[in-house]
């Protein structure tokens, strides 16, 4: 499906695995976690498995890592 078909402008329900992720319910974008910015099905690279959450960009991904573990900012 491109982004010009079916469900048009939905925000999609994602299941994030290792290296992949399942399409729960169709649609053209998720949010991320982090920023609310819209990310793209075909955009979307970085993920966390354990929280089940997407996010924008790397440097989102490392925004809520170090916020759920608060112990990275020591290293």
């Amino acid at each position: 499906m491109n982004r010009f078909e079916g469900p048009g402008g939905r925000e999609a329900r994602i299941r994030y695995l290792d290296g992949d992720f399942q399409v729960t319910s169709p649609g053209a974008f998720v949010r991320c976690a982090v920023t609310g910015e819209n990310i793209t099905l075909d955009e979307l690279k970085y993920w966390s498995v354990a929280r089940q959450e997407p996010y924008i960009n790397a440097a989102a991904s490392l925004r809520r890592e170090i916020e759920a573990n608060p112990d990275l900012r020591k290293r």
